[in-house]
């Protein structure tokens, strides 16, 4: 790479608009602008400077603003598709088959293809979690790219500058001096007053303040950048849970991504408010919309399953502890957080049967189904068994002549029995569901009646842990700084030159909020009797107007 020689004599690398030593226009575009470009400085920065290595190419790719604002665009539109449908942690099965028959079933062929297509996890997905990495990578390389530039620029800048780049300031003048060295003393100590850093050198001064807020940008992709590692975080093992169980009275059962954690329900509680007892608003909602909840809870005992057993066995489980769960008062362990979210009422629990005899109303013993885990035969004694020769949990009807069922959960449980007796070894088939009993070959002579079912409550927790919430706040955090120094401070430079002729030269930049820095310019020259300086910019503005008017 050949370096550029300015005719001050400093080299500057290749790419650099402005000398960094004196501020010549080191370019033909630069020599022919009226006022200098000063977002970096006009340093030299990598992604202009070099393009041959493949090295280069990714970091100029990664480097372009408008990548970085294409990324963006395309991640808002995938988060907001993955807001059409449910995404696949709120749906009411487990297993991959029901996921995508639930989907199938509910949102129909375009349920199917969004599944299909694996938008029903999508912000778990491994291209989701691409686009948020290349986002990272982009502020990564697009701040690399302009702050260590802006930086050494920022840190070298000379007192005394090339009358061109005084020149080529927004606001410039020049004129007599009217006091010759206390010009330069009145002005240091009036911008020292307006709080500037002053330096002086051979008839030059330079003042400034505010340069941190120049940084306010690159610390706002600072926080991006912790904020959008915090979410790829939470794909990977052991730092973000989010889990949904449902769990029945009486039941134990394993808690999900716990790591050895069971929990056991004891009882559900459901409280309502009494129209009787509340005041006359409340009481009118209930009389619109029935009874409201004043809280549930379910009564659980946490156990731990020792660290040598195997997965599954519950033999030796060790109680942790007993506690309610109540709605906004959740079950703490070990980092987790089991919520109470939701509740089943009277869910069927086992239904009981009674074997009969059709012609004489003879019982030849009872059978109880339970629905969860039925069993494949009941032995009633006396050569007399009921076999299940197929458990439909919500019996939906007839396809073809094969009962279908919509879930596994018992809403609608019906059986296909198969009866053998005494009187008929070889056994007699027939379907019963709760409100329909079909004899599919022929008129039997025993049949299973319904005797009565019992019911249990049902509970829907949510495990939940979170071990990227405080780099997520550290990073929303630093952002908000970044705005702040950004948005509310800005960096303000004013040179005062005396120039070869022996007049006095101003020239003043910041990066925003003009009208403020030519209120303390305008304070520094009244003090100093500086010459009157001109806003170019409004010059500019001036002429293109009057041009217009006389094209017109």
């Amino acid at each position: 790479m050949n370096n550029i020689k300015c005719a001050c004599g400093h080299e500057n690398p290749e790419g650099t608009v402005l000398c960094g030593n004196c501020g010549r226009p080191l370019t033909a575009e630069a020599e022919n602008q009226k006022m200098v470009d000063m977002r970096y400085e006009g340093s030299a920065r990598r992604s202009q400077t070099y393009n041959k290595t493949v090295i280069d190419k990714i970091w100029n790719f990664f480097s372009s603003v408008r990548v970085g604002i294409w990324l963006i665009v395309i991640i808002l539109v995938a988060a907001a598709i993955g807001t059409i449908l449910p995404q696949v942690l709120y749906v009411p099965a487990t297993t991959e088959s029901d996921i995508a028959a639930y989907y199938e079933r509910v949102y129909g062929t375009f349920g199917k293809l969004y599944y299909q297509l694996g938008l029903s996890d999508l912000y778990g997905s491994w291209w989701f979690q691409t686009l948020i990495g290349m986002l990272g990578i982009s502020l990564i390389v697009a701040s690399l790219d302009r702050v260590i530039p802006l930086y050494k620029s920022l840190k070298k800048q000379r007192t005394r500058r090339h009358e061109s780049f005084m020149k080529r300031q927004r606001l410039y003048g020049v004129g007599e001096n009217h006091l010759n060295e206390e010009t330069f003393v009145k002005s240091e100590e009036k911008l020292k007053a307006l709080r500037y850093n002053v330096k002086r050198e051979n008839g030059a001064l330079l003042a400034e303040k505010g340069r941190f807020s120049r940084w306010g940008p690159y610390v706002n992709h600072a926080g991006l950048i912790i904020f959008l590692g915090a979410v790829m975080l939470r794909s990977l093992p052991g730092f973000y849970v989010d889990e949904t169980m449902w769990i029945r009275e009486g039941e134990t059962r394993a808690i999900p991504e716990t790591g050895g954690y069971y929990l056991e329900s004891k009882e559900f509680t459901l409280e309502t408010y009494d129209k009787d007892q509340t005041d006359e608003v409340f009481g009118d909602a209930i009389e619109r919309v029935g009874t409201i909840a004043s809280n549930y809870q379910t009564d659980v005992v946490l156990y731990k399953n020792p660290e040598n057993a195997l997965p599954g066995d519950t033999k030796n489980l060790k109680e942790v502890k007993k506690e309610s769960i109540q709605v906004n008062q959740p079950l703490k362990f070990d980092g987790f957080a089991v919520y109470q979210m939701d509740f089943r009422l009277d869910e069927l629990k086992t239904m009981n049967f009674n074997l009969i005899n059709k012609q004489t109303e003879e019982s030849l013993g009872d059978v109880s189904i339970d629905l969860i885990d039925p069993e494949n035969q009941y032995d009633l004694g006396e050569g007399t068994s009921v076999e299940l020769l197929g458990y439909y949990p919500d019996f939906s009807g007839f396809e073809n002549g094969e009962p279908q069922t919509k879930s596994p959960l018992p809403n609608n449980p019906a059986f296909l029995i198969k009866m053998i007796t005494p009187d008929t070894p070889e056994g007699e088939t027939s379907f019963v569901a709760i409100k329909q009993t079909v004899e599919p070959l022929g008129e039997n002579e025993y049949k299973l009646a319904f005797k009565n079912v019992e019911t249990r409550d049902v509970s829907g927790l949510t495990i939940r842990k979170d071990k990227t919430l405080w780099i997520l706040g550290l990073g929303g955090l630093i952002f908000m700084i970044g705005v702040v120094q950004g948005a509310y401070f800005n960096h303000r430079r004013i040179w005062i030159h005396e120039t070869k002729n022996g007049e006095i030269a101003i020239a003043a930049h910041t990066n925003k909020n003009w009208f403020a820095i030519k209120k303390e310019l305008d304070q520094v020259t009244e003090a100093a009797l500086l010459p009157r300086y001109t806003d170019q910019q409004d010059i500019d503005s001036e002429v293109d107007k009057k041009e217009g008017e006389t094209s017109s």
